[in-house]
């Protein structure tokens, strides 16, 4: 099952976590400066030096929402202060809660759109990519991607190539994010699913046969024109989407709990 089928909701007033369920969490990022300005006040100074990085004001506003929106989503569960979270990296820059309980997190924004994966004591990553069909896949792919994975790729009807692309891309990504190594394990030394209808998964690990097994993954579709995954340490947990407040209003603008989907 595919995450857009389901309602992505307003959440309970204090959302728990427990160890078996992952959270994952949608925002948009383009929101009024105001806004910006009261999100930056909550960054830390890294956050901010990070956030000048950016030639344009555009991404620069982005980012400082983005960071700002994923200190409230964690500060839901610690019942603390946004401000007050502090975080570290580690060698490849992957961050994690200083004093977290246990809370594991990952986030990916593209185009406007943020995600915000959550769960406890497991390790966790996500993707998210806005599907371009102008960009050259088949090119890359024969790049970066695994043999296996370009035959499959080659073998798919034209028109179904883009979609199948960032599936690939965004599985990929998921799990290295997930693992915390950055790319050092080559995108080519690891298989993932791609074709339309085949359920995600991570399905081999050059020199790591044991790999495949300890790794869930689940594609998520959060808006018209993206496409995401997202890997979970471990099976057994059950995936509930949330929609940040300030999403846009759209058809799903009334509240409730998340509809409930189970991983094996």
């Amino acid at each position: 099952m595919i995450a857009d089928r389901l309602q992505w909701s307003l959440p309970p007033k204090s959302p728990s976590l427990a160890s078996d369920r992952v959270h994952v969490w949608r925002a948009y990022l383009d929101v009024p400066a105001a806004r910006v300005e009261s999100l930056q006040r909550t960054l830390a100074a890294e956050e901010l030096r990070r956030a000048k990085r950016y030639r344009f004001q555009k991404d620069r506003d982005r980012f400082v929402v983005a960071r700002g929106f994923l200190r409230a989503i964690l500060s839901e569960y610690l019942r603390t202060e946004p401000s007050q979270l502090r975080f570290r990296y580690n060698a490849h820059g992957k961050p994690e809660l200083l004093d977290g309980q246990g809370l594991r997190f990952n986030m990916s924004h593209s185009d406007g759109l943020a995600l915000y994966a959550i769960c406890r004591d497991r390790e966790i990553g996500i993707d998210l990519e806005r599907i371009r069909p102008e960009l050259p896949g088949q090119e890359i792919a024969e790049r970066f991607f695994s043999p296996r994975e370009v035959v499959s790729l080659r073998a798919l009807p034209e028109g179904m190539q883009a979609d199948a692309f960032f599936a690939c891309w965004t599985r990929k990504e998921a799990y290295l994010k997930a693992r915390g190594q950055g790319i050092v394990l080559g995108l080519d030394q690891f298989d993932v699913s791609l074709s339309p209808g085949e359920p995600a998964a991570l399905l081999r690990v050059i020199g790591h046969p044991e790999e495949a097994a300890r790794w869930s993954l689940q594609e998520l579709r959060p808006a018209a024109g993206y496409i995401a995954a997202v890997a979970v340490e471990g099976h057994g947990w059950e995936l509930r989407c949330w929609r940040w407040m300030e999403a846009p209003a759209g058809p799903e603008t009334h509240g409730g709990h998340a509809k409930t989907m189970p991983v094996q």
